[in-house]
């Protein structure tokens, strides 16, 4: 959201403010899928679709994963090297072992519980807005009215921002949650409601660094690829302590999400090898499982070293996110509208289609953005 917002100022508003309907859709669909199958979407593609069905759909999550994972250990590091003021390479590896110990340690759900009020520390974006004095009447024209001109910058902007807040381990992991807390169906309509909320306060904290870091670094046409320079979009609020606050968002987002994207990764691969598989069982009890965990772990480390600065990695794998997730997102509608796979409870019809939708652009956007990329270079 920093790149964009410092590159596109506020043009991008009203695609983050549409981002509500849409991640809301996808969120619905993958918690009926896991309350109604009783299972989690990998397992049931596994169980259910052929093999040319299956293993595009393992291949993109798994590419899209180790890349995230790279993404997210190098913000998580640039976090590190922002509050020490060192070099943000020394914290990567550091980063990784700390958090594989901790999660095969600890479990999930203890790591979780320990972090998830460290990203409390975003609402500083919520004050910085106001504090940053921007001209709200440009805030408001980007945020309702659509303008979508079409250059590489918006089309790869806008990809980026889809492919990050529908990327597939996303959606995967919220069939996962559902389907191993094993609730009735009684419970649904709660289920999609806490879900709906999630959604809209996590699109409200986007819309505000979109703002605030449009008002900030875009009206001065200010690139970023550092979290130092991403950090100057809360200077109104922090002053000389941005960095530090940036820092402290920026690792507990970091931190949070890698667990998340590690595990998924690790059921994609056991449901399709057919593994033993749970966080709640013990390393003895599913050792290829957490084999495939700290391997992905591993992979993403290496990919740290590519040479792509922390905060331009995250852009990158929202890119790389939006191509691939089509997929993904093709596999859950297929899923959720199947009677027999969803025990007589598919998704209703006006679900369906708004998530078809949402399919369709994205994957346009990824096409037009594969276009634009062969063009440019050709």
């Amino acid at each position: 959201m920093a790149v964009i917002g410092a590159g596109t100022v506020f043009g991008l508003g009203w695609l983050t403010l549409s981002l509500f309907p849409i991640i809301a859709v996808i969120q619905a669909l993958s918690t009926q899928v896991g309350l109604a199958g009783g299972r989690d979407l990998p397992t049931i593609v596994a169980d259910s679709q052929s093999q040319l069905m299956r293993w595009p759909f393992v291949l993109s999550i798994l590419v899209v994963n180790v890349v995230t994972i790279a993404a997210d250990l190098e913000a998580g590091a640039a976090a590190l090297g922002l509050l020490v003021d060192a070099d943000w390479r020394w914290f990567v590896l550091p980063l990784s072992v700390v958090l594989l110990t901790l999660l095969l340690a600890a479990g999930y759900h203890q790591v979780q519980r320990a972090l998830k009020y460290l990203l409390l520390c975003l609402l500083a974006y919520v004050v910085a807005t106001v504090r940053a004095q921007p001209d709200w009447g440009e805030v408001v024209r980007g945020s309702l009215v659509p303008h979508f001109p079409l250059n590489g910058e918006y089309i790869a902007d806008a990809l980026s921002l889809l492919g990050t807040t529908l990327t597939s381990y996303v959606y995967i992991w919220q069939t996962i949650g559902q389907a191993e807390e094993q609730q009735p169906w009684r419970l649904y309509r709660t289920r999609q409601i806490d879900s709906a909320v999630g959604s809209f306060f996590a699109v409200a904290i986007m819309w505000f660094i979109l703002v605030a870091t449009g008002s900030t670094l875009g009206v001065d046409h200010l690139r970023v690829d550092t979290a130092a320079q991403a950090a100057q979009a809360l200077r109104p609020v922090a002053g000389d302590l941005a960095g530090a606050l940036f820092a402290l968002g920026l690792l507990a987002s970091a931190v949070v999400a890698l667990p998340v994207i590690m595990a998924t990764t690790a059921y994609v691969t056991g449901a399709q090898l057919k593994w033993r598989r749970g966080l709640s069982l013990r390393i003895s009890e599913a050792p290829l499982f957490y084999g495939a965990l700290i391997a992905a772990t591993v992979l993403g480390t290496v990919v740290t070293f590519s040479g792509v600065a922390p905060i331009r990695l995250l852009f990158v794998a929202g890119i790389v996110g939006g191509v691939a997730t089509p997929i993904g997102l093709i596999m859950l509608l297929r899923v959720a509208g199947d009677r027999k796979l969803m025990n007589d409870r598919p998704a209703a019809r006006p679900l369906l289609v708004a998530g078809w939708v949402v399919t369709t652009l994205i994957t346009t956007l990824g096409l037009a953005y594969i276009v634009q990329q062969l063009v440019s270079h050709g």
